[in-house]
């Protein structure tokens, strides 16, 4: 059975984006950038929220980028490989390839496709990855600390569940940020 993997850039007291939505304080350096590739490769399809996807579409056009490094066009090209499924009632079409709207999220439909997948699953988004986990579907988590606290925002993890994990991996990078990834033990 493949993976459900919850991974995220955050700040140290635990948010995704700041109270007024903000994340460039996450923006993550060459080294750490090339690190995401790498776990990102192996995900066949991505789950994500709409304002998830909204964020991320912008990747299956990297030449509007202008001149990109190779970890940027590397980054791209794993983006447009994968299957990616959009969960939203309000979503009309999708911008990009291989692309699906699901209009609810179904914890058992979900399940299926973990049982029938041929690579893992990546899932994105808070709110998604918060239903997700409360139905018992995540089975890894990874987060990149980035070195500052933003005072509140948007959570990476959802309030009122208890999660009991297994550190599998630590990482330290050079510009701060410290990598954490978690197998869920639920």
């Amino acid at each position: 059975m493949a993976r459900l993997i919850y991974s995220g850039l955050m700040s140290l007291d635990g948010y995704i984006a700041d109270r007024d939505g903000n994340f460039d304080w996450a923006e993550p350096d060459a080294e750490v950038h090339s690190f995401v590739n790498e776990l990102m490769r192996p995900a066949g399809t991505h789950l994500l929220g709409r304002r998830m996807y909204e964020v991320m579409a912008v990747w299956d056009h990297p030449e509007d980028f202008g001149e990109i490094p190779g970890h940027i066009r590397d980054f791209a090209d794993i983006w447009k490989a994968a299957d990616k499924v959009v969960f939203s009632r309000t979503l009309q079409d999708v911008s990009t390839a291989r692309t699906r709207i699901e209009r609810e999220f179904d914890a058992d439909a979900v399940g299926r496709l973990k049982a029938e997948a041929g690579g893992d699953l990546a899932i994105g988004g808070a709110d998604l990855a918060g239903a997700a986990i409360r139905a018992g579907l995540v089975d890894e988590f990874q987060m990149f600390l980035s070195p500052v606290a933003v005072g509140g925002g948007k959570s990476f993890l959802p309030d009122g569940v208890r999660l009991r994990l297994e550190l599998l991996e630590e990482r330290r990078f050079g510009n701060g940020t410290v990598f954490l990834r978690y197998a869920n033990r639920t």
